[in-house]
């Protein structure tokens, strides 16, 4: 009776092991104590299912050798694998009387007999389910048979180990449900918290006590509404009574900070259900200022996107035809389509066939390399008429530096396009009489010169002058006179060819031009046509009007080395024409030239000059105006005569410019240049960057820009030490082009200096648009700037714009103290002169101190 009373209260204990939910491994010894009652002598061993692996492997314990536990370790359950493996996969005991003889036990035997173990008694542990939860064996010290009885028992300890088993598992479920739980309350990022049915707070995380203000303590069993704003409190109020009748509900409301300021609410409530009784509120709240305040920039982003005059595009990079997803109401005023027109479609629906090429071209490369653009071509609007848009393309980058966007800016800028060709045609065509002008006539004879000499033809020009139109004009006044004017150039216009040009020069004078003549006959030829054109009268306003005109002529057989000297040639033989008694044409003799013996010889060693290496280069500093520290140098060419020494490039360098030979001697002064910097540079001398001069000629001729480039590459000097002068006749070959080229220079990183400024003749407009970085006074306005109050007015403008134009200014011409000075009060920033230093040889340069200081003049 004892006995039996001792296993009841033994099994009573292990149900409130179980129910109290202690460790497993203290509920299976507890079992296994209670079936060493039952069956004396037993080994109890208990091995847990790994159903991933479908294996087994023996609990921990003390009743076993560490070499037995691991040998026990991850067993496969098999048909034939011990007694355990087996009952694992048979799903039923099975008994091992003599583990000596069983052949089951192959694998493990020799652990089994060193562990003393002779008989293994293994039952399944199983759910109600029949999911395999582990074994349960007891080993015998000898071989041994169960009873019938036995065998109960242990089914009876096998359900008992899958009832702890299965608490067990349940226990660390709920555990892991539970701190899972947990976690999500206590670390996220939005406020949580739970609501009683009242509405009171019971628990908050840290972050609803960052949001609110308020500790946990200081929320606790007070009602939300207190820390709402009283204007917002009912819409509160009706999204907890929702959620306290079951649903879900999402809402913006407004919040009072502990310090009493308020801040926009994100919250979401919905409730706790609990045996399908709600026993409570959570609340998840975030503040959304952060927010607010950016959809209140974006907002007004878009509103003045929206208002703004400019049309605006935003296409999509990530699609293969980029198509369209925002267009502004500029745009589609400025195009003509509605926005639904416009949206999804490429942006390639603006153009048409007279959109230039290159430009499409601009926008392809820059699209498929990601990279922003700004073009100026021809679109067109809904309605077929063309316009000019100035277009800007920008690639929008997200926070990893990936293009998901393109963002264009499109102005329509056709008056500005029209009044441009207006100013540039005013700029090249006479007004009156719509023929090109002095300027333009100067290009077209240039061009024509080259052409007939490439071509082996005669360029006749003739140079004409009305005989007796001033008496006209003012006889019967301007107006009789401009229509005069327009009737004689209508006439003209009918004996011009296809190639010929007809341009007016001054009042009364004009210029024919007569390219790809064949003989001088025919050029005669033409001379009488327009002769003849003058023999019939002029109907102005009634009156029959006769004139004639005088006509000088030349051709490009004679000796010329530059386009103008025809013209020059032509008014020559005008004024013999004149002479002549008018009415006449008159060929150029010649006779206008005046050429000494000295000159042409000049010419003539010019040759030889630049074949046996004459030419030396001399630098002079340029300095600071205030300290006098010498910040770069001009490089001057010097002329070492072996016959007439030194001869001054006053001299030479016109003969030069007039025989073309200054494009060779400006080429080796900027490789000799170039060259010698380059040298100092490799020996670690002292090094100032270094100026050299660039005829209009040289810089105009085509592959100047390779020629420079050349140059550097093989010298090996780095390009921010080279700064190329320049005077303003650069910009009589064209202007655009001028800019065009100086802008790839600064692209190079090589300064441009204008030199001589202020004696030229160009537009303020084009010095504007100059990407120049230097302008040099000329010594004309520095030589009298303490006398003449209208030199110091130009010096002074000239410095006050070029600061405004973020120009450096240096003057020139530097040879008194007070002009220093008088520079230095006016700010200008560099000085060059023989007051600091004389041009002088390379060796003698070097010897110079950094800061130079003023000199005595002699």
């Amino acid at each position: 009776m004892t006995d039996d009373l001792t296993l009841l209260e033994g099994q009573q204990d292990i149900h409130e092991l179980i129910a109290q939910q202690a460790p497993l491994e203290k509920t299976l010894d507890a079992i296994a104590d209670w079936i060493g009652l039952k069956l004396p002598g037993a080994v109890v061993a208990f091995m847990r299912f790994d159903p991933a692996r479908c294996s087994l492997s023996l609990y921990s314990s003390h009743r076993f050798s560490r070499h037995y536990f691991e040998r026990l370790q991850n067993v496969p359950v098999g048909s034939a694998v011990a007694s355990f493996g087996t009952a694992a996969y048979l799903r039923r005991q099975v008994i091992t009387e003599d583990i000596q003889t069983d052949s089951r036990w192959e694998a493990f035997r020799s652990a089994a007999l060193v562990e003393e173990l002779r008989a293994c008694w293994s039952s399944p542990v199983v759910t109600a389910q029949d999911e395999l939860l582990g074994t349960f064996s007891t080993y015998y010290r000898e071989p041994a048979t169960p009873s019938e009885v036995s065998r109960r028992w242990l089914r009876q300890a096998a359900a008992l180990v899958a009832l702890a088993i299965i608490k067990d598992r349940d226990s660390r479920h709920h555990r892991t449900l539970a701190e899972w739980h947990r976690s999500l309350f206590v670390n996220h990022p939005d406020g949580v918290y739970e609501l009683d049915l009242e509405g009171r707070f019971q628990r908050g995380n840290a972050a609803l006590e960052r949001i609110t203000g308020y500790s946990e303590r200081a929320l606790s069993d007070r009602h939300f509404n207190d820390f709402i704003a009283p204007d917002y409190r009912e819409l509160t109020q009706a999204a907890f009574d929702a959620a306290r009748a079951g649903a879900s509900h999402q809402y913006e409301t407004l919040g009072t900070y502990a310090d009493g300021h308020t801040y926009p609410l994100e919250v979401t409530k919905f409730p706790v259900t609990i045996d399908g009784a709600i026993v409570g509120v959570y609340g998840i709240c975030q503040d959304i200022t952060p927010r607010k305040q950016q959809e209140a920039e974006l907002r007004l982003l878009q509103r003045g996107i929206e208002a703004s005059p400019t049309g605006i595009l935003m296409a999509d990079a990530s699609q293969r035809d980029m198509p369209i997803v925002y267009a502004n109401e500029a745009f589609c005023r400025l195009a003509g389509y509605a926005r639904d027109e416009v949206l999804g479609r490429n942006c390639r629906f603006l153009q048409g066939e007279e959109t230039a090429p290159a430009a499409i071209e601009a926008i392809r490369q820059a699209l498929a390399l990601h990279t922003g653009v700004q073009v100026t071509l021809l679109n067109y609007r809904k309605d077929g008429i063309p316009f000019w848009n100035r277009l800007a393309i920008s690639p929008v980058l997200d926070e990893a530096g990936h293009c998901t966007h393109f963002i264009g800016t499109q102005k329509d800028i056709t008056r500005e396009r029209n009044q441009e060709a207006k100013i540039a045609y005013q700029a090249t065509h006479d007004l009156l009489t719509g023929l090109p002008n002095r300027t333009a006539l100067d290009d077209r004879l240039e061009h024509d010169l080259r052409s007939s000499q490439r071509n082996q033809r005669l360029l006749a020009v003739m140079y004409l002058d009305l005989d007796g139109f001033k008496a006209i004009n003012e006889g019967l006044g301007h107006r009789a006179g401009n229509q005069l004017l327009v009737a004689i150039v209508e006439r003209l216009r009918q004996l011009l060819g296809p190639h010929d040009t007809l341009a007016r020069l001054t009042g009364d004078e004009f210029a024919f031009l007569v390219p790809n003549c064949t003989t001088r006959e025919e050029v005669a030829i033409a001379a009488e046509r327009v002769l003849a054109a003058f023999e019939r009268s002029f109907d102005i306003e009634g009156c029959a009007l006769h004139i004639s005109t005088s006509i000088g002529v030349t051709c490009s057989d004679e000796d010329v080395q530059q386009a103008h000297e025809l013209l020059q040639h032509a008014d020559l033989a005008l004024a013999v024409a004149k002479q002549q008694g008018r009415n006449t044409w008159q060929w150029y003799q010649g006779k206008g030239k005046q050429v000494t013996s000295e000159h042409v010889l000049l010419r003539h060693d010019l040759h030889t000059a630049l074949r046996d290496n004459q030419f030396e280069l001399y630098y002079q500093p340029v300095v600071e105006a205030v300290s006098g520290r010498i910040r770069s140098v001009e490089a001057l060419v010097r002329w070492h005569h072996p016959t007439h020494g030194m001869i001054s490039p006053g001299v030479f360098i016109p003969i030069a410019e007039q025989t073309g030979q200054i494009i060779p001697l400006g080429r080796w002064v900027l490789r000799q240049a170039c060259q010698s910097l380059a040298d100092m540079r490799a020996r670690g001398e002292r090094l100032f960057p270094v100026a050299v001069n660039i005829s209009s000629l040289q810089f105009r001729r085509d592959g100047f820009l390779d020629e420079v480039q050349d140059i550097l590459d093989e010298t090996g000097l780095p390009p921010e030490l080279l700064e190329l002068e320049m005077t303003e006749s650069i910009l009589l070959g064209g202007a655009e082009q001028a800019i065009e080229m100086i802008s790839t220079l600064r692209g190079m990183n090589i300064t441009v200096a204008i030199d001589d400024f202020g004696t030229g003749f160009s537009s303020l407009s084009y010095l504007r648009d100059l990407p120049i970085h230097k302008v040099k006074l000329d010594r004309a306005f520095i030589c009298d700037i303490l006398t003449s109050r209208s030199n110091a007015a130009i010096v002074q403008g000239i410095i006050t714009m070029a600061h405004h134009m973020d120009l450096v200014v240096v003057a020139e011409g530097i040879e008194e103290r007070v002009q220093q000075q008088d520079l230095i009060r006016r700010d200008c920033d560099l000085l060059q002169g023989f007051l600091f230093a004389r041009p002088m040889p390379l060796e003698d340069l070097l010897r110079l101190p950094d800061i130079l200081p003023a000199m005595t003049v002699t």
